[in-house]
């Protein structure tokens, strides 16, 4: 089963487009939890049982696992193996290397961990993208218009290529349209930039989507849920306002409540 197969499947069977973000912060983990791996690993062991049948795919983050040290891996590999099999897992790393350096960060992320999908950074071209694609049977998405605030210092910038002038994301977009294929390309574009996201939506109606943003950074779902298209879904990503919808010892069923009202949002904006 490909990467895009297993999303679809997710998404039919949870009526979902919503992922969850495992980014756990060991500084704000709920009351009872200690403040270590073990907390680490409980914590998110509770928030997949409690939202397993809400998500269309989790998004663990590895800088939050990597700044624990080793025991942070071990802890990212626990996670990994909590999740249902039925559930893609996107390995949250935006890498970008040479040729070299890229293979082996394919490999760790794919053989290692075992993720369906990985995020990868484009700003050393293709070479750098290939060993990712090479794995046909998973997803790869290439940032194009991030979420964070600084994004459009760089990817806002102007391009010129073949006599076309055009900015740098819309540069990225078509791209990757051109890397894929083998039908297993995609695009992070942030919620936070709903103008944007609406042009790159026009540019690769064919593209799945990776859509972060909604929730605390305060992104527009509305132009997130437009973006989903049947054949090319947008997986519209949360964190912090899931995990971290209460900090006490019933934090599973808050994050449960909130991802339930989140999703119900998605879902009715989906049928407007």
């Amino acid at each position: 089963m490909t990467f895009l197969e297993k999303l679809q499947s997710a998404i039919a069977r949870n009526r979902s487009l919503l992922c969850v973000g495992l980014d756990p912060e060991v500084e704000r983990l709920p009351a009872g939890l200690p403040r270590t791996t073990v907390g680490v690993l409980s914590f998110n062991r509770a928030i997949i049982d409690a939202t397993a049948d809400l998500v269309c795919a989790y998004k663990p983050n590895l800088a939050f696992y990597e700044a624990l040290g080793p025991e942070g891996l071990r802890c990212l590999e626990a996670t990994r193996r909590a999740i249902p099999d039925h559930i893609p897992v996107i390995g949250d790393a935006k890498r970008g290397d040479i040729g070299n350096s890229a293979r082996l960060y394919a490999r760790a992320l794919f053989d290692g961990y075992g993720f369906d999908a990985a995020t990868v950074n484009p700003y050393q071209g293709s070479d750098a993208i290939e060993p990712f694609l090479a794995y046909a049977d998973r997803g790869v998405f290439v940032v194009c218009r991030s979420s964070n605030p600084g994004s459009a210092q760089l990817q806002n910038l102007l391009v010129s290529e073949g006599g076309m002038t055009c900015t740098l994301y819309e540069y990225v977009a078509w791209r990757v349209r051109s890397w894929n294929q083998s039908g297993n390309c995609g695009l992070v574009v942030g919620a936070t930039a709903p103008d944007e996201l609406r042009r790159i939506r026009s540019l690769v109606p064919d593209l799945p989507l990776l859509i972060p943003g909604v929730g605390t950074q305060g992104g527009d779902l509305a132009a997130a849920v437009a973006a989903h298209r049947a054949e090319a879904p947008a997986i519209i990503s949360a964190s912090r306002s899931i995990l971290y919808a209460s900090g006490d010892a019933a934090f599973d069923q808050a994050a449960r409540r909130a991802a339930e009202e989140l999703r119900s949002a998605i879902l009715l904006m989906s049928r407007a």
